[in-house]
């Protein structure tokens, strides 16, 4: 008995020295440490919200086993310098993480010191993207990075078709790296920022006016803000004193808005009539029994006057915070995890007295922390609390929120999954496909009540209207001109403003010359001058290139040009065997064997039916060829008779009038052509003769000859004007003049409309044409080449261009092309081939049918009883001379024998 109660009392004290090493191990308390501003829009909301949290942990006994969960907080007061100050305070009290801040500023100078001792550093505000990146291994953040909330903004834009965007943005980390993603976003989607315009970050309303008038003379009207939340709204104050509320302005809001409107007490809603048509996106948060139970004890806290802050989706995010650190610091105790702390190697030789860094201390346990927290999955009043790898919190999306009629309504939701929807992105989470090109939204009021969807950009107005540069050319003056009037005229300026008047909109613009107009403009510097901001467009006769497409944005061509060749032209007579171009060689060949052919078939078919081919062989010879020729010329006397006969003249007939038609019109063309003078034959000889060779000052063809030909720049002679063309051509290369100008087509044909000495050579050796130059990305040109198109399909451009270039009647095309255009026999093959299968299949049934009545007549003919070794040569001479005789002939014959035959049968 003694033995068993000694082992029984070593029993019980090993259990209790168990018992009490293990309470050893679970603290009474764990430090969590918080830094934000308190007295700010998300802070006033977060800090009752983590107070009520920390009450709550503490009340349950189901979570942390008995240890309190303290909070400490330090006010940044909206400073990067104080919140770095409250970080270093709270880690002083050896904190085992940090909640905050929601500032991304403080959140990038907090997050090195996090680094450095290894103390998780745990946001449920700070939205920058940059501080997800490997650079930041323990910063977590349970709300949504600013990466997904630009792909929402960017994919509003391109929903509503709109390609530019101002972005007005607060000038820190967060504004900066918030705009960068989404100007990566919308140039996924062909869109883009064409200016961003910073505030300061302790802006106020004269900051934010001088933006706002900075914004006033630039073309788009769609502008994104992505800046602090404010609980005064000084921007829409200062929007409202800039007269910015007309109908033509979007104002897309980043969740800034959203959160500050939700902090405004629900009673007095006046100031949502100064933000009518306003867009925004607000964190979506599911509705959930718990999240309405919060949202009571919120208002009946409201009620008591003890919360002065209405509740955002940030106050919620806050105190799901609180309870994710909380369940984690719980799981790193179960785990059997230590909570200590000791020196920093990082603080070696750093410690004094004043600074008092030494009481800095490094959590041994922060990695094992960490690691606990982003695998962390448990429902919060927020939702899923669940992280991606790149410890950001998978959200689910967004509300697209829309102010109309004082009231805030939400007109659909997105998602990364999704898109844009008017369903929640819970309710598409259920669905297998989801079908991202069918984003939808419902019905948006915007800025100034209405419901059509803005323009999105005011290309000029009365008080800006769009400068227009034209070139004021000294030559060619048809095409564009300032007149002794001072004003702008020609056939580009006409066309421009019958295109204006189809643009479904007003576009007030100046002209404003380009040039001294005592010589030609150089277009390319135009063209440069429309690309850096001097004028807004060009309009003239400019021709669209590679290396201006470059830098502009030019309209649908309205016409059609290349460079081409002009040289003198020889006016003498042709060549009195011109008419033998028509056809090659073996075409009148092939012609002429089908008329002697024809003409046997057509005599062997009629020889037995027609007197007209019969009698003497000289005569049939003659009747033959001539009724072949003739039908030529449709006067043969002699007509057919035979079914055969006709049927291959039908087909014969068919084929001589497509070859006469084909004959004459190519004929015709031969003979308008006028013969050059000139040896040059085309681009080839002209570069290889080593001539002079003379250019338009201004025009595009120096550089093309010069680079693209690498022809010496020796060889090119700058001209001004038709009459200085007209002069050294007729000079010649030898005598100071030049051999052939080099110009686009326009020119040369009103060069050529009086003056018959003259022609083209060959046809342009480029492809180009003429257009409206604009800044790049320009709606305006997309709607002139709109415009361009319907004078086109309309007629309108055609008749322009009578006007000023046929009143004495439209040039004609004087060119020469290197081979004459002649009609080859592969050309008519099928024709042929038609033909001849007629007339042989004619032949065969004739001769068939000839051997039946042979073989019929030598039968009823032959005498029985007569030896029938007739020779081969015989045979066929008797064959011949049976087909010589009249087909009535034989009839006859055939008809006596089978009536003498009948007799002898009746006797």
């Amino acid at each position: 008995m003694k033995i068993l109660g000694a082992v029984l009392s070593l029993f019980v004290f090993i259990w209790e020295l168990q018992s009490n090493h293990g309470n050893c191990e679970r603290p009474d308390v764990v430090n969590v440490g918080a830094v934000f501003a308190f007295d700010s829009v998300i802070g006033r909301a977060a800090k009752t919200a983590m107070e009520l949290a920390v009450s709550d942990i503490n009340r349950d006994p189901s979570i942390l086993n008995g240890t309190n969960f303290i909070l400490i907080m330090e006010d940044s007061e909206c400073s990067v310098f104080k919140g770095t100050i409250g970080a270093l305070q709270v880690i002083e009290k050896q904190v085992m993480a940090i909640i905050g801040p929601q500032s991304s500023a403080i959140a990038h100078m907090i997050s090195f010191i996090s680094n450095g001792l290894q103390v998780p550093l745990i946001s449920y505000a700070a939205t920058d993207p940059t501080l997800s990146s490997l650079q930041f291994p323990f910063f977590l953040r349970t709300t949504q990075s600013d990466q997904y909330q630009m792909e929402a903004v960017a994919d509003i834009v391109c929903f509503y078709e709109w390609k530019e965007v101002i972005a007005i943005y607060l000038d820190d980390d967060y504004g900066r790296n918030g705009i960068a993603v989404l100007n990566d976003a919308l140039a996924q989607k062909m869109s883009k920022i064409s200016h961003k315009l910073p505030l300061p970050i302790n802006y106020d309303i004269t900051d934010i006016m001088y933006v706002l008038n900075k914004s006033k003379p630039l073309g788009p009207r769609v502008f994104v803000v992505h800046i602090n939340p404010d609980s005064q709204l000084r921007f829409f104050k200062a929007v409202k004193k800039m007269n910015m509320t007309g109908s033509n302005h979007v104002w897309l809001m980043t969740d800034w808005f959203s959160t500050t409107l939700d902090s405004f007490s629900q009673k007095n809603r006046s100031y949502l009539s100064t933000l009518e048509g306003v867009v925004s996106l607000r964190p979506y948060i599911p509705q959930t029994t718990r999240k309405r139970a919060f949202l009571a004890r919120w208002r009946k806290l409201q009620q008591n006057e003890l919360v002065h802050s209405g509740l955002s989706a940030y106050g919620l995010y806050a105190y799901d915070t609180v309870w994710l650190v909380a369940r984690s610091i719980d799981n790193l105790l179960q785990q059997g995890g230590n909570i200590s702390f000791s020196l920093s190697n990082l603080l070696n030789g750093t410690t004094n007295e004043k600074l008092q860094l030494g009481e800095l201390r490094e959590f041994d346990g922060g990695d094992l922390l960490l690691n606990i927290l982003s695998h962390t999955n448990f429902t919060g009043l927020t939702g899923k609390i669940h992280f991606s790898e790149d410890r950001n919190l998978i959200g689910s999306g967004y509300e697209v929120i829309n102010i109309a009629q004082q009231e805030i309504h939400t007109v659909g939701y997105w998602s990364n999954f999704s898109g844009l929807s008017i369903l929640p992105p819970k309710a598409l989470q259920n669905k297998q496909i989801v079908n991202r090109l069918n984003q939808n939204l419902k019905i948006v009021t915007w800025p100034g009540g209405k419901s059509e969807t803005p323009r999105g950009w005011v290309i000029a107005n009365d008080e800006r209207p769009l400068r227009i540069g034209f070139p004021r050319r000294a030559s060619f003056t048809e095409f564009v001109t300032l007149n002794s009037s001072h004003n702008v005229e020609g056939y580009c300026i006409d066309l421009f403003y019958e295109a204006r008047k189809l643009v479904p909109y007003d576009v007030p613009f100046i002209f404003e010359p380009f040039g001294t107009g005592l010589a030609n403009p150089d277009y390319d510097a135009l063209v440069n001058m429309v690309a850096t901001d001097v004028f807004d467009a060009a309009v003239g006769d400019i021709a669209i290139v590679t290396n201006r497409t470059r830098i502009v944005d030019f309209t649908q061509p309205y016409v059609s040009t290349g460079l081409v060749i002009v040289a003198p032209v020889d006016n003498s007579e042709s060549s009195a065997w011109v008419f033998l171009k028509p056809f090659t060689r073996e075409m009148w060949g092939v012609t002429a064997l089908s008329f002697l052919i024809i003409a046997v078939v057509i005599w062997i078919l009629e020889h037995r039916v027609n007197d007209d081919f019969r009698g003497p062989p000289k005569r049939q010879i003659i009747t033959m060829f001539l009724f072949s020729f003739s039908t030529l010329f449709k006067t043969n006397q002699e007509n057919t008779v035979s079914t055969l006969g006709r049927m291959v003249m039908v087909v014969w007939l068919f084929l001589l009038l497509v070859i006469t038609s084909s004959y004459t019109a190519s004929l015709t063309s031969i003979l308008t052509v006028q013969q050059l003078s000139s040896p040059i034959t085309g681009i080839d000889s002209l570069i290889a003769s080593n001539s002079l060779i003379g250019y338009q000052v201004g025009s595009f063809a120096y550089s093309y000859l010069k680079d693209i030909l690498n022809i010496a720049p020796s060889r090119l002679k700058s001209l001004r004007s038709p009459e200085e063309f007209e002069m050294v051509l007729r000079r010649g290369s030898g005598n100071g003049g030049v051999m052939a100008v080099v110009d686009e087509l326009p020119y040369i044909e009103l060069f050529l409309q009086n003056r018959t000495d003259f022609g083209i050579i060959g046809r342009p050796f480029t492809k180009s044409g003429w257009g409206f130059a604009f800044k790049k990305d320009s709606p305006l040109a997309t709607d002139m080449s709109t415009a361009i198109l319907k004078l086109a399909e309309s007629g309108k451009l055609q008749e322009i261009h009578e006007k000023w270039f046929c009143q004495l009647g439209c040039s004609t095309d004087r060119r020469k092309d290197s081979e004459p255009n002649q009609l080859h026999l592969s050309s008519f093959w099928a024709l042929y081939l038609l033909s001849g299968a007629a007339t042989l299949f004619a032949l065969l049934i004739f001769l068939l049918r000839s051997i039946r009545q042979y073989i019929r007549y030598k039968r009823k003919h032959t005498d029985l009883s007569s030896p029938s070794n007739t020779r081969c040569s015989q045979a066929i001479y008797s064959f011949f001379d049976f087909i010589d005789e009249k087909e009535e002939a034989i009839k006859r014959i055939f008809a006596q024998h089978d009536s003498s035959q009948a007799q002898t049968n009746g006797s």
